[in-house]
């Protein structure tokens, strides 16, 4: 008798511990585990932990609740602006409803991936060039709607959607770069000009400042020369104008013809390279032969 109860509790607690294996399950954290009893859904969505179900009666399914990161195969496709492109994009997502990933949808990571290729290739026939290359943001938030509206039925939501390169031919990529030059050139010519036009005022200006002082355009004429010349690598024949001589004599009468020949004198030494050749005087100044 004792020897069949003891049998009895062996067999039994066999039993038990074979039951407890087939009925123990353990969801790990970023999990939730979904029930199917008989087929049914069960309401109840299992949490992170050690769970129990029945055996050969439930079934438990588990779905990663993690950020899924996907990228979208390139896609083919003409602009708007009729510009052949291939444009590549990666989509975040997760998991909010585990029940609705399970039952709405057979695989709800390829009806994502499906989803958000049919979406690049019609954002970009909706856009232009310039918006795919520019204004990603704006696209990128556009491309997100159209994902997320019907992923929502699925239980899944859209965290990010973004463009990642967008392809050109290379005749594209050179008028581009042509486009590119010729606009560079443009508004180089206009800085330029514009320096242009700042230095003839500043021209004018100091002309007529040299206007009112004719003494100043004798000086600058000598500044010139001695710039000219600090340089000795080369020759500088400097025609001498007469009215510089009239004014050093009328500057000091007395002294004229010493000064004159003092300032030729000053000139020619500045290193042997400048050569003072005397302009002819004016025709009322020549003495008329008899």
């Amino acid at each position: 008798m004792v020897e069949e109860l003891v049998a009895a509790g062996v067999a039994a607690f066999c039993a038990g511990a074979v039951y407890g294996m087939a009925a123990a399950r353990v969801v790990r954290q970023y999990e939730r585990g979904v029930v199917f009893r008989l087929g049914r859904l069960r309401s109840a969505v299992r949490g992170p932990g050690f769970t129990m179900i029945v055996p050969l009666v439930d079934r438990l399914h588990k779905v990663n609740m993690q950020i899924v990161t996907m990228p979208v195969p390139a896609q083919d496709g003409i602009t708007r602006d009729n510009v052949t492109v291939r444009v590549d994009a990666v989509i975040y997502f997760k998991v909010v409803d585990a029940a609705e990933a399970v039952v709405q949808v057979e695989d709800y990571r390829f009806a994502v991936s499906q989803m958000a290729q049919t979406s690049l290739r019609s954002i970009i026939g909706k856009s232009d060039l310039d918006d795919l290359l520019s204004n990603r943001e704006k696209l990128n938030q556009g491309l997100e709607l159209m994902i997320d509206s019907p992923a929502i039925g699925w239980g899944v939501q859209i965290d990010r959607v973004e463009i990642k390169d967008v392809s050109l031919p290379e005749t594209m990529k050179r008028s581009m770069a042509r486009q590119a030059e010729a606009d560079r050139e443009r508004r180089a010519r206009v800085i330029n000009a514009d320096a242009e036009l700042q230095a003839s005022k500043k021209l004018a200006e100091a002309a007529g400042v040299m206007s009112d002082q004719p003494a100043a355009l004798q000086l600058r004429l000598l500044q010139t020369v001695v710039a000219v010349a600090a340089e000795k690598n080369s020759t500088l024949v400097l025609p001498f104008p007469v009215e510089l001589l009239r004014f050093l004599e009328r500057a000091t009468p007395g002294e004229a013809g010493r000064a004159a020949e003092a300032a030729v004198h000053q000139l020619t030494e500045l290193d042997g390279k400048t050569r003072i050749v005397k302009e002819p005087a004016a025709e009322e100044d020549v003495p008329q032969s008899t």
